[in-house]
């Protein structure tokens, strides 16, 4: 690091659109610029992105930022990146042109494959493995899909001429101009390739998924350099690229969840929910996955996992769909215009139960109505069952971690609500921290490369810079809320009694 180094550049490589964004030594966000790319659904199940149209957006969103705040390239003291995960494509080494669009986290392409999988009994040799449950959500079977339905794929792998990668694997490719091929631990993880005990790309599993092991980036911890940006490519100059890490990892290590038993509870569409488990891997209970948290310091932090699928959905359903409220601030205004939930509860299945369920039969359904049920009482059980669902998961999670949990760190659009939060914090009987900032994937990954470019010098300092908005408190019996979380349980029952 310079002297003059004052910014870290931070990329946020989402589903939905590439953020660029700077960060100065306090963390704060000095400015950001979002450019959306194109969703394309081909086919049923099929779920798309252009690699190309991605880059060139990082690379614009780069410029703009740079040119509206004046910053001088000498003043970066490295560029970050963090990434939508699972997202796969396969390249060509010499042209630099994707064979194919990449395939997205969503996209089910791979679901028969997966399926084959576990009729003839791999599941449990893949879990141990990787941590993870057979499934097309995970990069392997959408490589398989690629490598086997482009012609001539085959061939050019066999050559050495076709590289692999989640899309942070793809941007960094592209800003080093094809010098550098890695990936970090959090990403390689989430492939359903990786083995998270030997810490290697696994040959049985590459092989199984049709794969070749000359197509696969090397594995780095996020707080090394990976390498620099090639100056024809942007800025005109060397600037190293660190913080590599997949958006709930980056979230995890923003919240400064750096000691076992601290859990972080992103609340967005969905919400993913993060406990860490230790420098040990443990296999997970059922319903949830084991992944490599970050490494960092020469050091593997493992985690806990679970996806819930509806969280601030739910909310979304009450304004657009049954048009019960306006907007968002007006659930917790009603929900607080009643004393509780008059035994209704809200089981948001629009599309299944994801963690620790995984029922893809369940349906959304209200339960417990009676006569004196009112509209204040269907929006308060549907902010009550993000709560219960996040605790479905932690529940789970610290009785098989082996640690106490600590406390939740939360962040995300629904935790500005603030009988969400408190309701929350009643029911996992532990406090609920509120974070004030909005881009904490993005602040996760500036801190690891701010740790390899010596912007910030160990994790002390990191911590201090952390800033909460409102910390939750539990103020509930313990025999107010095993009542009402019975009550949920038997609302789940209902939900999953499909005709």
């Amino acid at each position: 690091m310079t002297t003059k180094s004052q910014f870290i550049l931070a990329i946020d490589q989402s589903t939905s659109a590439t953020k660029v964004m700077l960060f100065d030594a306090s963390v704060n966000l000095v400015h950001r610029i979002s450019l959306a790319h194109e969703q394309f659904y081909l086919a049923e199940g099929f779920v798309e992105h252009d690699a190309e149209e991605i880059f060139s957006n990082t690379v614009k969103g780069i410029d703009e930022v740079l040119r509206v705040t004046g910053i001088s390239v000498s003043e970066l003291g490295a560029v970050s990146i963090t990434n939508q995960r699972e997202t796969s494509l396969i390249w060509d080494k010499t042209t630099g042109k994707p064979i194919a669009n990449a395939a997205v986290w969503q996209c089910q392409r791979g679901k028969d494959f997966c399926k084959s999988l576990n009729e003839q009994g791999y599941g449990t040799k893949i879990r141990k493995k990787t941590g993870l449950i057979i499934d097309p959500y995970f990069s392997a079977s959408k490589l398989r899909w690629i490598i086997n339905h482009v012609p001539g794929a085959k061939e050019k792998a066999q050559n050495g001429d076709l590289l692999l990668g989640t899309m942070d694997t793809w941007l960094l490719w592209k800003l080093t101009n094809g010098k550098v091929h890695a990936t970090d631990y959090s990403n390689a993880c989430r492939t359903m390739l990786f083995d998270i005990n030997t810490l290697k790309w696994d040959k049985e599993l590459i092989s199984l998924f049709d794969l070749l092991p000359s197509m696969f980036p090397e594995v780095k911890y996020s707080d090394q350099i990976f390498g620099e940006t090639d100056p024809s490519v942007v800025f005109g100059q060397s600037v190293p690229i660190s913080g590599l890490l997949g958006d709930s990892h980056a979230a995890l290590f923003g919240q400064n969840c750096f000691e076992p038993g601290m859990a972080k509870a992103t609340y967005g569409t969905g919400s993913s929910i993060m406990m860490n488990i230790g420098n040990t891997p443990i296999t997970a209970p059922e319903g949830l996955v084991t992944s490599i948290g970050y490494g960092r310091a020469g050091k593997i932090d493992y985690v806990f996992e679970g996806n819930i699928h509806c969280t601030g959905d739910t909310i979304s359903w009450l304004i657009h769909d049954a048009e019960l409220i306006a907007n968002a601030a007006e659930s917790e205004a009603l929900a607080l215009s009643v004393a509780d939930n008059n035994h209704v509860y809200f089981v948001p299945s629009f599309v299944g139960l994801g963690a620790p369920y995984w029922d893809n039969h369940a349906r959304a359904c209200i339960s417990g109505m009676a006569r004196n049920t009112k509209k204040a009482h269907i929006v308060r059980a549907a902010l009550e069952s993000i709560a219960y669902q996040v605790k479905d998961l932690i529940d789970l999670m610290a009785k098989n971690a082996n640690v106490p949990f600590r406390e939740m760190r939360v962040d995300g659009g629904p935790t500005r609500n603030n009988f969400l939060m408190q309701f929350q914090s009643d029911m996992l009987r532990e406090e609920v921290v509120r974070s004030n900032i909005e881009e904490v994937s993005a602040m996760g990954s500036a801190f690891m490369a701010g740790l390899a470019c010596g912007f910030w010098k160990d994790l002390d300092e990191i911590k201090a810079l952390r800033k909460v908005d409102r910390s939750f408190a539990p103020n509930r019996t313990s025999d107010e809320i095993e009542k009402l979380y019975s009550g949920w349980k038997v609302a789940v029952k209902r939900a999953r009694i499909v005709e």
